[in-house]
C-alpha cells in the first residue's frame, strides 16, 4: 500500500485502536511552557500519578517573560507566578527546563529545533497550537489542550482520531523579495481560515524544496491558521544538513540508522490525499493582512475587497479601514519583528541586509526580538546588533514578546502595528490594537519608512 509521509509516521507511532473508536498515539517529544503546564501538573499531583517519561518532555518560558531586564524579579504578579510555578513543577516531577537565564532558552517553537530535540519522523505536541512548526521537519507536531497536556504526563500518548490527509502543491519561482511568509499568508488567504479542518497538510513541490529550514517553518507554523491540525515537509537533505550536530541530533552509528529511516519517510509516488490545491509560485507576491484573521490578506499592491458580509464590517470598523482602499502608505508607528513564526537568525540577517546604513522613521518604534538565547548570541557575534542599534531599532531579550498581549510588549490601543507574527486577532497584541501580518522584508521596510511600502521593487544586497 502506497503511504503518504504523513501515514507512515502516524502508524509507525499507534500503540493500539479502540474498535470501531480512536486510535492511542505514542507520542516522542513533549514540550512545555509556563502558560498550559501548571493545570495539567497539578492534576497528576491531585490523582497521585507520576509523570510518565520526564525524560521525553522539555520545558522553557517565553509567552508570559519580559523582554527587558530578564535578570530582574519579573514585575506582573501573574506572570511572575507561572514562571516560578513551572520551575518548581519541573524540580519536583524531573523536567529538562529552559528558564529564564538559561542559554538555551526561547520561545518553544523556535529552541527545540535549535537544538536538534526536533527530529524527522517524530510524534511532537506542545500546550500551544503552532507546534505544528516542527512538521517542517517531516514531524507530525500539533498544539494541544491542557487536558492532554495531562494525558501526555500521565501515560506518554494521546487518544485521537485519524486525521485526513491534504496535499498542497506549489511549483515555478518566487518573485523577487516573495519569502515564505508571503507563501503562506498567500495560500491561507485563496483557501481560507477553514479550509484545513480535519486535515493534515503536506506541502509539495518545488518552492518548498527550494526552502530554507527556517522558511519551512514559518510555513509550517501557519498550517493551523488555515484551521489544519498541523502541516508536514517531506525530510531531504536540507533537513538532515540543519539537525547533523546539533546538541541533541543522533551521533555517529546512531546517525546513519535515524539518517536510513529518515530517507525512507518522503511520500510515495501515486500515494492518496483526501484533499489536494495547486499554486503557481509566479502569482505569489509580498503580502499583508488587512483584517482580523490570517485568511484576510491581500498582495500589497491589492486593494481591500468590497464585501457585503456582517463579520467582514465588523472587521473593517476594528481595524479602522475601508472596502476598496490601498494599504501602500498606510502610515504605521509600530513594528514587530519577531515570534515564533520570524524570529530565527535568518529573519534577522533578511532585515539587517535592508536597513544596513539608513535609519528607522522617527515616528516608529520597532521591536526586535529574537526567538531564542543563541539566536540572541547569533544576532550579536554576526555584528547584526550594531546593524540594528545604528538603525534605530530597539534590540530585546527572548520570547514571545508582542505576538500575543501576554506580557509587557503590547501595542497601544488604536495603534497599527506591522507584525511579523502569526495571528492578527482583535486584541492580540494588546486590547485594541490593529495588526498587519508581513513577510520580515516587509517589516523592515516599513520601519525605515514608516508607512507600507511596495518591497517588490527594493533591491535587495
Amino acid at each position: 500500500m502506497k503511504k503518504t509521509l504523513f501515514d507512515k509516521v502516524w502508524d509507525a507511532h499507534v500503540v493500539d485502536t479502540v474498535p470501531n473508536g480512536p486510535q492511542i498515539l505514542y507520542i516522542d517529544k513533549h514540550l512545555i511552557h509556563e502558560v498550559t503546564s501548571p493545570q495539567a501538573f497539578a492534576e497528576l499531583e491531585q490523582r497521585g500519578i507520576p509523570l510518565a517519561r520526564p525524560d521525553r518532555t522539555v520545558a522553557t518560558a517565553d509567552h508570559n517573560v519580559p523582554t527587558i531586564n530578564q535578570h530582574l524579579t519579573i514585575k506582573d504578579a501573574l506572570s511572575r507566578k507561572q514562571v516560578a510555578m513551572l520551575t518548581e513543577n519541573c524540580e519536583r516531577h524531573g523536567v529538562t527546563l529552559y528558564g529564564l537565564g538559561h542559554p538555551y532558552q526561547g520561545i518553544v517553537h523556535v529552541m527545540a529545533p535549535e537544538l536538534g530535540i526536533t527530529q524527522p519522523g517524530m510524534t511532537m505536541v506542545c500546550g500551544d497550537s503552532h507546534t505544528s512548526t516542527h512538521g517542517a521537519f517531516g514531524t507530525i507536531a500539533f498544539g494541544i489542550g491542557t487536558s492532554q497536556v495531562a494525558q501526555v504526563f500521565a501515560s506518554q500518548c494521546l487518544l485521537l482520531n485519524k486525521p485526513k490527509k491534504m496535499r498542497i502543491t506549489v511549483n515555478g519561482n518566487l518573485g523577487p523579495n516573495v519569502l515564505p511568509k508571503d507563501v503562506i499568508l498567500y495560500i491561507i488567504a485563496q483557501l481560507g481560515t477553514n479550509s484545513g479542518t480535519g486535515h493534515f497538510v503536506e506541502y509539495a513541490g518545488e518552492v518548498f524544496e527550494n526552502m530554507s529550514m527556517e522558511g519551512r517553518m514559518t510555513v509550517c507554523n501557519m498550517s493551523i491558521e488555515m484551521g489544519a491540525r498541523g502541516g508536514m515537509i517531506a525530510p531531504d537533505q536540507t533537513t538532515f544538513d540543519y539537525v547533523k550536530g546539533r546538541e541533541f541530533a543522533p551521533q555517529g552509528e546512531d546517525w546513519n540508522k535515524k539518517l536510513a529511516y529518515w530517507k525512507t519517510l518522503p511520500t510515495d509516488p501515486g500515494a492518496e490525499f483526501d484533499t489536494e490545491y495547486e499554486f503557481d509560485a509566479a502569482d505569489i507576491a509580498p503580502m499583508i493582512t488587512y483584517g482580523t484573521n490570517p485568511g484576510m490578506g491581500i498582495k500589497i499592491t491589492e486593494h481591500i475587497p468590497e464585501l457585503d458580509d456582517t463579520s467582514f464590517n465588523k472587521s473593517l470598523s476594528y481595524m479602522g479601514l475601508k472596502k476598496g482602499q490601498s494599504l501602500l502608505d498606510h502610515p504605521i508607528n509600530y513594528v514587530f519583528i519577531g515570534s515564533c513564526t520570524n524570529s530565527r537568525i535568518e529573519d534577522f540577517r533578511m532585515v539587517a541586509s535592508h536597513i544596513k546604513g539608513k535609519k528607522k522613521a522617527p515616528n516608529v518604534t520597532a521591536l526586535i526580538v529574537p526567538g531564542s538565547q543563541q539566536v540572541a548570541k547569533q544576532i550579536k557575534e554576526e555584528g547584526l546588533e550594531e546593524i540594528f542599534e545604528n538603525a534605530g531599532f530597539e534590540i530585546r531579550q527572548s520570547g514571545c514578546s508582542a505576538c500575543l498581549g501576554m506580557n509587557e510588549d503590547k501595542i497601544p490601543a488604536g495603534e497599527y502595528c506591522v507584525s511579523t507574527s502569526n495571528r492578527n486577532f482583535e486584541g492580540r497584541q494588546g486590547p485594541g490594537a490593529r495588526t498587519f501580518l508581513t513577510s520580515p522584508l516587509v517589516a523592515a521596510a516599513t520601519a525605515v519608512e514608516g508607512k507600507v511600502v511596495d518591497v517588490s521593487q527594493i533591491e535587495m544586497v
